[in-house]
Formats: C-alpha cells, sequence, structure tokens
C-alpha cells in the first residue's frame, strides 16, 4: 500500500399573474429565492449539495500541514508510527496492472476512471498532487499500514477529485486487470464516513490475484475529506483485511486537527479533547 441567487419577486394584484412569475423565476433562477435559501419543491443538484461554502480559513503551511496530521495517541489498537522516508516509499504490487477495457459498458471513459484509481492508489495521490503544502505519515499494525496525507489544493480545485470519487462504485463496482499475464479481481463499494469537514467521500477497494506465486486478498479502505481548499486523506489496510473503524477515527481527527490549524488554534494533544 502507499502511497475533490437571488431571485426577485413582484407582488402583483392579480392572484393568478403572479402564480405565472413566481413559476417564470423559479424555472430562471436555478430555485432559490431572495435571501439564498432553496426554494419549496426544488432540490439541491448532489454536487451542489456536496459543495458546501468553507468558513474563511488561513493559508496551510508546511508547518501547519505537519501540526495537522494525526499522532499515534489518535487513532485505536496498536499502530506504530513510522518513518517518514519509509511512508513515502510504501509501493503494493497488487495495485500494479493494465485495466481491462473489456468488462465496460462505456469502454474507455470508465476505465480510464478505475485506471486512475487504481494508479494513485499506487502513488498515493487520490485527490492528485497537492498544488500547496502538504505532509504525511504513515503507521503499521501487522501486515495493515494506514496514511495519513494532508494537502491544500488552492491551485487546483479537491472537490473535482471527490465527485470523480464518488462515482466510482458504480462505475468501478468489479473489473480486472492484468499485469504480466497474471489477472487480478478488483472490487470498489461505498463506505460511510463521520459526518466532517465540507465534503468527504469513502471507498473499499478491495483487490485479488497472485503475488509472488501466492494468491492473496488487499483490501484498502480510503477516505477523503475536503476543508476548503484544503484537504486529507486516509487509506489503510492490507493482507490482514478490515481497518474501517481504524479509518473513521483518523478522519475524524484529523480533519478536526486540521481544522484547529487553520484556525490559528493548536489541535488538542488528546482525543479526549476533541468534543
Amino acid at each position: 500500500m502507499t502511497r475533490r441567487p437571488p431571485r426577485l419577486a413582484r407582488v402583483l394584484s392579480s392572484a393568478l399573474a403572479a402564480g405565472a412569475l413566481l413559476a417564470a423565476a423559479a424555472c430562471s433562477q436555478d430555485g432559490t429565492d431572495k435571501d439564498g435559501s432553496r426554494a419549496a419543491g426544488v432540490t439541491a443538484s448532489p454536487v451542489a449539495q456536496k459543495r458546501q461554502t468553507p468558513s474563511p480559513t488561513a493559508t496551510l503551511t508546511e508547518a501547519g500541514a505537519r501540526t495537522a496530521l494525526i499522532t499515534e495517541a489518535d487513532i485505536e489498537d496498536d499502530w506504530t508510527q513510522v518513518k517518514d522516508t519509509e511512508a513515502e516509499n510504501w509501493n503494493d504490487a497488487l495495485l500494479i496492472g493494465t485495466v481491462d477495457v473489456s468488462d465496460f459498458l462505456t469502454a474507455k471513459a470508465d476505465a480510464a476512471d478505475c485506471q486512475r484509481l487504481v494508479d494513485s492508489l499506487f502513488d498515493d495521490d487520490l485527490l492528485g498532487r497537492p498544488s500547496g503544502a502538504n505532509a504525511l505519515r504513515g503507521f503499521t499494525q501487522g501486515d495493515s499500514r494506514l496514511l495519513h496525507q494532508v494537502g491544500s489544493y488552492d491551485r487546483t480545485d479537491p472537490q473535482d477529485s471527490l465527485n470523480w470519487m464518488a462515482k466510482l462504485p458504480q462505475e468501478c463496482d468489479r473489473f480486472t486487470m492484468t499485469e504480466d499475464g497474471e489477472e487480478r479481481t478488483v472490487q470498489v463499494i461505498e463506505t460511510s464516513l463521520p459526518d466532517v469537514g465540507d465534503a468527504r467521500e469513502g471507498l473499499r477497494v478491495t483487490v485479488q490475484g497472485p503475488t509472488d506465486g501466492v494468491q492473496a486478498t488487499l483490501t484498502l479502505d480510503v477516505a477523503a475529506v475536503r476543508v476548503g481548499n484544503d484537504a486529507i486523506t486516509v487509506t489503510a489496510g492490507g493482507l490482514d483485511g478490515d481497518e474501517h473503524d481504524s479509518v473513521e477515527q483518523a478522519v475524524k481527527l484529523g480533519t478536526q486537527r486540521l481544522k484547529d490549524v487553520l484556525a490559528g488554534k493548536s489541535p488538542a494533544s488528546t482525543p479526549s479533547e476533541i468534543q
């Protein structure tokens, strides 16, 4: 494992004319009323619902990104922190392969998204390369690993990557990829995350196939949370399987640490101090 209106409504003397005007305004002004709230009967698009307006925040610095990283005390079980240089070079061979285009009804478009997924998991850049400050920290527990990353995406919109993640459980629910003649099966499902940050997406990616001549199953729980133009990503798993509980804990506490840093506050020293 390694390493997105106002509306003006005039009151007319005729009730019929007023109703016609309001109906026209609703169609032409995206369904919002004078104070910017959503009009009755009009539903925001899925993307609009995910793209909440964040509170003003400070610019994330390299020092701030490192401060926002979780520690061993922030996650349960027996996770042990490793050197940054080790975490930067985690690579899992099961994630290497060329996606089989024939698996997809829409062929090249869906296959490209699935290829991007496995490549980004291998390269640890699920949301793309941060355009600003960034930091990472890795932990191990048995045959499992957990990687927490914090990055600034002020010149690239992290919401675009979150929207891309949101469609993967449908586009990439099950596909195959091949490396050196060996076939691997990949399954992608959506997972739930704590209601934190401005937007969030969670996935579980399972890869089954041979490695070193032995059949193995790699299970990764992946999460990304946006806070303004900054974001955290958490990836955890391995051959031991399910690490979703640890991902949820890392997401909750990691998001709060990032928000504290952006607000100019020192993050809580222990999880119990986070409300």
